[in-house]
């Protein structure tokens, strides 16, 4: 028998990041009591450590909640919980996809920020009933009075409708759960169609294999099925299927406006794609579901073991990383300096850091990784064009004809006195203004486009500096423009290290370089010969710093006499130094390479 759809409600929870998102995930989740109080954590749905350290979600999650109402009937609440980043938009889209209803959370001292308009403007684009509520309402520094006026203003949505609610102190969550089960709509759907099914998740088991999350659309689905993903025809049978209600509860079937997870015996992750559709394959059901596409990667950069025998354990954490973020793309590369590693794609400069940060921590590597780009596009003098992400790949300037590089539209939340300082901020990264408009009388939205190039430096870091913290920032990918860019080297001693080599407009490339150099100069140990570190565009020379030599006094013994005595041996000395820069190497410390990523000099 089909589990009465009335009784259903799915949603996600959608806010700026920090706005309380986890927390109230944790008390809708306690006030259920699918988990005992000993059992218990704060951030529950958040898994791994990184997330717990900064508070952010990365890998999206889902739980199915049983809640008895005031009219005394009991309701299945399927919460599916959202990455919140800007980085991770294709997971968030897919995971409203699944939904019928969303809470939209408002920080009641910080107000309506980017992210949430973003969300905001995403779930609408997905037709879903919108819930909001003002969180952290307990804070002596709440205004829900103004926050109201924005949710008004800026969102427009209705403020009367908004449940005062403080995750933190368990005010309003009974009120949440009611206000979930009169104001969001129940899923509609045919259990007795064609199986459709939208995977908005997975994620790797060691002993089961991929655990697929998805939202059922229509059909029913049971073990021993025969299913088919229709974006690469692959075929499995249905082991298990079943709920998540924080573990895994199997059931005998799932049905149409059921969310839950199937296991089958796959392999590998990047054959269950977010936003791919599941059906049966003896009795297909038609078109798959629209909004599928393949995550691209925008930031890339290769990452090396520190010492050239960790390779081999590198290739390992990888390939089982690789298992658990479909997202992530490598393939095998080289340097001089830095012997074998991977150039690996990105969705975003966060996603780098989780990446490398897990890779660190869960499989204890060393990792040093080349200074982050972005892919450009090159139109060559006989019309071919070619796509490069490494500046180790650049061909001879005199063979190309334009360069271009992909643009972001970046809108901007600031309070109106700031104005002026990210004006400055997005002129200095080659910024176009756009337009700009007030969504309160003392806010502002601020629209620019801008290169990505500029933006994956220290563009948000420099923006939350400008503006006090008060600053939010939301991207979406333009297009490609012509650009002036050239291939910036590294020498040292006069040999290019192909590792601090990058790609940087023409106007930024004697800023890069000067700051590269003076990076470097502070971090590469002093030997007994000089050092020169110079920038270099082709054979141009356009910075260098020194790194001056340790020096013995060879005339200390020589009391008066003839200048002719001293000078001799002062020659003599500079032969030497001479005949040691000769046969000497500079060995580049670890910390050189890092110190050319971050840009606090600049």
């Amino acid at each position: 028998m089909f589990m009465d759809m009335q009784r259903i409600r799915n949603f996600s929870i959608i806010a700026h990041i920090d706005h309380g998102k986890s927390t109230l995930s944790d008390r809708l989740i306690q006030s259920t009591d699918i988990i005992s109080d000993r059992d218990f954590k704060d951030q529950i749905l958040d898994s791994m450590d990184i997330e717990r350290e900064r508070g952010i979600t990365i890998k999206s999650q889902t739980v199915c909640l049983p809640y008895t109402a005031n009219d005394g009937h009991t309701y299945y609440l399927n919460l599916i919980d959202t990455p919140g980043h800007v980085d991770f938009t294709y997971e968030v889209s897919r995971a409203l996809a699944s939904c019928e209803g969303a809470l939209l959370l408002v920080d009641a001292s910080q107000g309506v920020e980017a992210q949430t308009l973003a969300n905001l403007y995403l779930a609408l684009e997905h037709d879903l009933e919108i819930i909001p509520i003002i969180n952290k309402i307990d804070l002596l520094s709440a205004d829900v009075d103004r926050v109201k006026m924005q949710i008004e203003e800026d969102l427009g949505l209705d403020p009367e409708t908004a449940i005062l609610a403080s995750a933190k102190e368990g005010i309003g969550i009974e009120n949440v759960l009611e206000g979930i089960v009169n104001f969001l709509p129940p899923p509609e759907g045919d259990a007795r169609a064609p199986l459709k099914g939208l995977i908005f998740d997975s994620h790797y088991d060691p002993f089961r294999g991929t655990i697929v999350n998805f939202r059922i659309m229509q059909g029913t689905i049971k073990p021993g099925d025969r299913i088919q993903f229709m974006s690469n025809n692959a075929v499995y049978k249905v082991e298990e299927v079943g709920i998540f209600q924080i573990v895994r509860v199997p059931k005998k079937q799932l049905a149409a406006g059921q969310v839950g997870y199937m296991i089958a015996g796959i392999k590998t992750v990047s054959d269950t794609r977010c936003g791919d559709t599941i059906t049966l394959k003896d009795t297909p059901g038609g078109a798959p579901l629209p909004g599928f596409k393949e995550a691209k990667p925008v930031v890339f950069s290769s990452i090396y073991p520190v010492a050239s025998d960790g390779y081999e354990d590198l290739t390992v954490a990888l390939e089982k990383l690789k298992l658990n973020d479909a997202s992530l793309i490598y393939e095998k590369d080289s340097s001089v300096a830095l012997g074998f590693g991977f150039r690996c794609g990105f969705l975003g400069l966060l996603h780098l850091e989780v990446v490398q940060e897990r890779l660190e921590r869960e499989y204890d590597l060393s990792l040093i990784l080349t200074a982050p780009s972005v892919r450009y596009v090159l139109i060559m003098q006989d019309k071919t064009e070619l796509v490069i992400d490494n500046p180790s790949l650049y061909p001879d300037p005199t063979l190309i004809e334009t360069t271009r590089e992909p643009f972001i539209k970046a809108a901007i939340i600031i309070p109106d006195r700031y104005m002026g300082a990210v004006m400055k901020l997005c002129m200095d990264r080659r910024g176009i203004n756009k337009n700009y408009q007030y969504l309160t009388n003392n806010r502002l939205e601020m629209i620019f486009e801008l290169p990505l190039s500029e933006v994956i430096y220290d563009f948000y870091d420099k923006l939350k500096t400008v503006t006090q913290g008060y600053g939010s920032f939301d991207y979406d990918l333009l297009d490609y423009r012509e650009t002036d860019m050239v291939k910036l080297d590294i020498l040292i001693n006069g040999e290019r290290v192909d590792a601090l080599s990058q790609l940087a407009h023409q106007d930024r490339a004697v800023e890069r370089a000067r700051h590269a150099c003076d990076k470097l100069r502070d971090e590469i140990p002093r030997q007994m010969f000089k050092i020169a570190i110079q920038g270099a565009i082709g054979g141009k020379i356009i910075a260098r710093k020194t790194v001056s030599p340790f020096r013995k006094d060879v005339t200390a013994k020589c009391y008066g006499g003839d200048i002719s005595r001293k000078r001799k041996l002062l020659e003599k000395q500079k032969k030497g130094k001479k005949r040691m820069k000769m046969v000497g190497k500079v060995m580049i410390p670890q910390a050189a390479f890092l110190s050319v990523l971050k840009t606090d000099g600049e």
